[in-house]
């Protein structure tokens, strides 16, 4: 079964914001596990949750995972930047085409009215950010890190250049990035892409892996895993690096070989023109099933 999908305005400073709210079925008046999810600049709140497609591609990961995990999605819109595209106002410094807006202020708002009105459950609220919209999940662990019990992100790195204080508060990270990535390289350096000029400069995944594992204090060798390979054919390969363990404030870091600026997704296939654009997309793994094994169990620490 599909979960129920609905359309919400909450209002703030910046003017009303827009979100929609995944569901389980049959779950009215419980409390539920809520996956916080923003998208990446230029996309939405319905991109995410497969009600929309981009450039023709339409992921089904997340709105499946609500409805066989029975966890609460919330899919919040960004707001249009410079650029005239969805942006989220994550710490690039250097980000002519971010958001101006409050964006740590309508989030932390909008895990109050999940709490309050969704049946959210506050010790296991868990933030997901593709791209820009990773970006911004770090920038939420920076300043309300507190409320948060675990992070995730896809093809986003810490910023070279940043507006915000280094991160202080120790969480369980999950990180996906492509060593092919051609829009957020994956060693650090400008972050681009065709008719998406302004958009900054990262550190590089593995020196963002290192800035979460050094603040949880964790051994510096990870645990290395090699996924097997169920589409041999496919270009990318993913390789699981772990520091810590499950039961403490883990930093796990999914590796894909080859991979573009893109989610790992099974059994869905990115239309030949956006892998032109994006890069190769790894299918040995699905990112919202990851995501969600790497969340369940974990719980806000206090």
């Amino acid at each position: 079964m599909d979960p129920e999908i609905s359309s919400h305005q909450l209002d703030t400073a910046d003017g009303p914001r827009h979100y929609l709210v995944a569901r389980p079925p049959g779950s009215a008046g419980q409390r539920l596990p809520a996956i916080l999810l923003l998208h990446g600049h230029g996309q939405s709140g319905a991109y995410m949750l497969g009600q929309a497609p981009f450039f023709g591609y339409r992921t089904r990961i997340w709105a499946q995972l609500a409805a066989r995990e029975r966890v609460l999605l919330i899919a919040p819109d960004g707001t249009p930047a410079s650029d005239g595209r969805r942006a989220w106002n994550d710490c690039r410094a250097d980000a002519q085409t971010n958001a101006p807006t409050d964006d740590v202020a309508f989030l932390g708002a909008l895990l109050d009215r999940a709490i309050d009105a969704e049946g959210a459950d506050p010790q296991r609220i868990y933030a997901f950010g593709s791209s820009n919209g990773g970006g911004m999940v770090y920038r939420l662990a920076i300043e309300i890190g507190a409320r948060l019990a675990a992070i995730a992100t896809q093809s986003a790195v810490l910023p070279a250049h940043s507006r915000c204080a280094a991160p202080s508060h120790p969480l369980p990270v999950l990180l996906t990035h492509g060593t092919a990535d051609p829009i957020t390289p994956y060693a650090g350096g400008a972050i681009s892409a065709p008719g998406m000029q302004g958009r900054g400069t990262g550190i590089g995944v593995e020196a963002t892996a290192e800035v979460w594992r050094t603040l949880a204090g964790l051994p510096p060798a990870p645990v290395t895993e090699r996924i097997a390979r169920r589409y041999p054919g496919n270009a990318t390969a993913v390789v699981r690096l772990t520091w810590g363990r499950q039961d403490g404030p883990q930093v796990v870091l999914l590796r894909v070989e080859g991979g573009g600026h893109t989610a790992p997704a099974g059994d869905e296939v990115l239309p030949n023109m956006l892998r032109q654009l994006v890069g190769e997309q790894n299918r040995d793994v699905d990112l919202a099933a990851e995501a969600w094994t790497f969340f369940q169990g974990r719980r806000r620490q206090t």
